[in-house]
Parts: structure tokens; C-alpha cells; sequence
């Protein structure tokens, strides 16, 4: 009759249900992904509003139209993406001076090109329209409609471009458990048997 040992059961028990229990948080993940993604679906039909004065982390304004006023550009940034062809390159992003204080300003996304130096257009500035993006900071984005001189428009921005691999990931954990319950039932099957009739190992 084989025994289960008492320690290593009890730890390959508390990792799987450590994995379930990861498996089943990628769940709730998931469903809140969904319902994240359909307010961001639902986002472009919505009225234009002004885009955000103050930066607030409002996920219901992402991917709303949205138009401010860059009053003069102030520095610009460029970071890798792509055009609407989906070609790779470099979007530009003004900082932008929206009033005579030292407020928090606007960043725009005036365009792409090839090439990851500043646009030579200085005195860039005046009413921009597009749609609301954010970047890895969460910091927001208008993506403008027009291009700047001397650029292409930037790539759109799309629910779509959101990862939602949640479920996948529970799928992940979920079959981890299994794979250490099985590997864990064929060590224990492998060991030799306990009690009187058991051969002495040597």
C-alpha cells in the first residue's frame, strides 16, 4: 500500500490550489477586460467633447473625439509606431502650451514619418480635432485628424491595438495545476510500496 508523503502533499496541494486560484483571478480579469473594451467600442460614437484640461484618469474618455487648442509647442517627442497603412516608423508628440500658466498643457499627436526627427515646424499650433489615446503612462493623447506639414497621418487609435489575453492566461495557470497534479501522481506511483511486504531498497 503506497502512502502519500505528508510534507511534499501538502505543498504540491497548496501550489495548485495557488494556480486554480490564479486561473480563476484571470477570469474576473478577463470579464472586466470585456466590458473595459466594449465602453472603448462605444467610445467614438459619443458627442465630441473638449479634451481634458486637467489629466484625469477617465477610462471613459479613451478613444472619444476630441478637440483642444495648442496655443504653441513646446517640445516633441518621438515614439515608435506606425501609419494608417500600418507602416512602421516614428509618431511625433507635441507638448503643447494651452494657456499663459504653467498648467499641464495637451499632448498631440500631429503625425508619422520614417524619420525620428522633430518636425521643422516651430510655430505649429492653433485648434487640433482627432481621437483621445493614451500611452503606457496612461498618460493621454490626442491623436489629430490632419497631419502636420510634412507628415502622414498617425495610425488611428483602436480598441483593437488593447491586449485582452486574460483568458488565455487562466487557461495557462489551469493546465499548470494539472500538469503538477499528474507529474506529482506519477511520482508517488513510482515510489515503492510501504509496509511489511515492501523489498528492501539497496
Amino acid at each position: 500500500m503506497r502512502r502519500l508523503p505528508f510534507w511534499p502533499t501538502l505543498f504540491v496541494l497548496a501550489m495548485v490550489a495557488l494556480m486554480v486560484g490564479l486561473g480563476i483571478w484571470q477570469l474576473r480579469r478577463a470579464e472586466w477586460k470585456e466590458a473595459l473594451l466594449a465602453r472603448y467600442a462605444a467610445a467614438e460614437g459619443l458627442p465630441p467633447t473638449a479634451f481634458p484640461a486637467v489629466p484625469v484618469p477617465d477610462e471613459n474618455l479613451v478613444f472619444r473625439r476630441a478637440s483642444g487648442h495648442c496655443l504653441e509647442v513646446t517640445h516633441w517627442d518621438a515614439r515608435a509606431g506606425r501609419n494608417r497603412k500600418g507602416e512602421q516608423g516614428w509618431r511625433h508628440i507635441a507638448s503643447c502650451r494651452t494657456g499663459g500658466g504653467e498648467g499641464p498643457g495637451m499632448a498631440v499627436d500631429y503625425g508619422w514619418s520614417r524619420s525620428s526627427e522633430a518636425p521643422k515646424a516651430p510655430a505649429l499650433g492653433g485648434p487640433v480635432s482627432g481621437l483621445i489615446d493614451f500611452d503606457r503612462d496612461r498618460v493621454f493623447i490626442l491623436v489629430a485628424d490632419t497631419a502636420a506639414p510634412g507628415l502622414e497621418p498617425s495610425e488611428k487609435p483602436s480598441p483593437l491595438n488593447v491586449p485582452n489575453n486574460h483568458r488565455a492566461y487562466a487557461v495557462q495557470w489551469f493546465l499548470f495545476a494539472l500538469v503538477a497534479l499528474v507529474i506529482y501522481a506519477i511520482a508517488v506511483w513510482r515510489r515503492p510500496p510501504a509496509g511489511p511486504g515492501a523489498k528492501p531498497q539497496g
